[in-house]
């Protein structure tokens, strides 16, 4: 069971939220759904899931959350996952509005169209158990391909093709750890 039980908050504004949600609970922590900058205000994580990151960034532009969410993410944890990598983001390489709190270099849809999704099983030394691979769903996911001085590097598929990072109170994955049974990656950002 847990130590501290947290109150986590994940961005409820398109994506897998709810699938987050349900681990969140599952691991003994309280789950938020945050779509308003008072929803920030009661929580002591944000998760940032994956789903199209141009749809994220154009809602909160709407409900007017970039500027609350950088406050955010200036003090406390928080995790992106696939878009939420991306808009966490300095460099995207187009025009798109992104939270640019992340010195890295993303390039989208590194591994091709929806249909080309797969899983991999990754060795990380740094979950428990990590004689057991993780197994994580990478859909149209991207990839950093440069990092920040700042910028500690937890795994890469290749040179280039990082898909773990972490700047203090910032993690990030370019993949869907959500959608699996395997919780140790939700357990190491909440511990």
């Amino acid at each position: 069971m847990v130590g501290k039980i947290l109150k986590v908050g994940v961005l409820a504004l398109q994506g897998a939220f709810r699938e987050h949600g349900k681990v969140i609970t599952e691991l003994g922590h309280q789950y938020k759904e945050v779509k308003l900058a008072k929803d920030l205000e009661s929580i002591d994580a944000l998760i940032i899931p994956g789903g199209e990151s141009t749809t994220i960034a154009r809602i909160a532009e709407e409900y007017q959350l970039i500027e609350p969410l950088k406050s955010f993410c200036s003090k406390e944890k928080v995790w992106g996952t696939c878009a939420g990598l991306i808009f966490l983001a300095k460099n995207v390489g187009t025009k798109q509005t992104t939270l640019g709190v992340l010195d890295v270099t993303v390039k989208r849809n590194a591994f091709g169209r929806q249909s080309d999704s797969f899983i991999k099983d990754l060795n990380l030394p740094f979950l428990t158990n990590p004689e057991i691979p993780f197994p994580a769903v990478f859909i149209r996911a991207p990839i950093i391909k440069e990092v920040g001085a700042d910028i500690k590097v937890l795994a890469q598929l290749a040179p280039q093709k990082i898909i773990i990072a972490q700047k203090q109170n910032i993690f990030v994955t370019a993949f869907h750890p959500e959608l699996t049974g395997d919780y140790r990656l939700h357990q190491f950002f909440l511990s």
